[in-house]
């Protein structure tokens, strides 16, 4: 299935102790460029994430949010720090005794006013059961991975569709190129007739002069081969669609091939119909360029 390089996903996991909830969004990149935010404390299996994702995506930028949620009030835990606070009462004497005239005599500090000092009390996060949210990770790791590549899927396929519908047209038009030509010839060939009758007379043309004529015009303009190459990489590019490997830079390639084909087409013709068909060859493959830039 084709996948596009947009998608979102979520995932929840949670026992008696743990909630893990992993988000993941996309946007389109060259190459994956991965970036997980997540608490310090899941630090030892950001790895892992990041092989899993590996796994499944090949290309785009992808946001990776994990968020936890302790449901046991043991995970938290308030510390006294004596130590501090001791120098506070210490430092906060000794600026008395230097500076005895410039204060308020009788001040006192009491505990709830040393308390609201810096770090007199810190709060710190109880360690992590590493053997009981591993699972839990892994369980909403892969509930969002799933829902990831379910919507990048949805997207790639109505992109897919839409490339198809405009390969579909370019191979019209590559038929209509090919019925003109002839066309182009057979007009020429007239005009030809008609300058020599203006500039001769009654007198006889050469054919072999103006077959030579014909053979060189025909020459100059013939597109056979970029025709036959345009239906080549149109088939590649359908096949590759109804793959199911990453197709985002065959397709790149492919329609700059497509775009120096309709390029030589046009530096060939002197016709404007075929202008016309080359123009509209240009403006559907610069569509299909824009598209598969979605596309992993």
């Amino acid at each position: 299935m084709v996948q596009s390089m947009t998608g979102f996903g979520r995932g929840e996991a949670s026992d008696d102790t743990y909630k893990i909830t992993i988000e993941m969004k996309s946007v389109n990149h060259r190459y994956l460029d991965m970036s997980i935010r997540m608490p310090h404390k899941f630090a030892f299996y950001e790895n892992n994430i990041r092989a899993t994702i590996k796994n499944r995506i090949a290309r785009g930028k992808v946001d990776v949010f994990v968020t936890f949620e302790s449901l046991a009030d043991e995970d938290i835990e308030i510390k006294y720090n004596s130590g501090i606070a001791t120098a506070y009462l210490e430092g906060i004497k000794k600026l008395s005794e230097e500076h005895s005239e410039d204060l308020h005599t009788g001040y006192k500090l009491d505990a709830y006013q040393l308390a609201r000092f810096p770090d007199v009390f810190t709060m710190k996060d109880a360690v992590v059961d590493e053997a009981k949210v591993t699972p839990l990770i892994d369980t909403a790791l892969g509930q969002a991975l799933d829902g990831f590549v379910e919507s990048r899927g949805v997207e790639g396929e109505k992109l897919a569709a839409d490339i198809k519908d405009k390969l579909a047209e370019i191979s019209r038009i590559t038929d209509e190129i090919e019925k003109r030509y002839p066309q182009i010839l057979d007009e020429y060939r007239d005009r030809i007739q008609a300058k020599a009758v203006e500039l001769l007379g009654d007198k006889q043309i050469d054919e072999r002069v103006l077959a030579t004529e014909l053979v060189v015009y025909a020459d100059k303009l013939c597109v056979d081969e970029e025709m036959v190459r345009l239906r080549t990489h149109i088939s590649h590019m359908n096949m590759a669609l109804d793959g199911t490997e990453s197709v985002g830079r065959k397709l790149d390639f492919l329609t700059q091939e497509l775009n120096r084909e309709a390029n030589t087409t046009l530096s060939k013709s002197t016709d404007v119909t075929i202008a016309d068909y080359g123009i509209e060859l240009k403006t559907l493959i610069e569509k299909i360029r824009e598209q598969i830039q979605n596309l992993e």
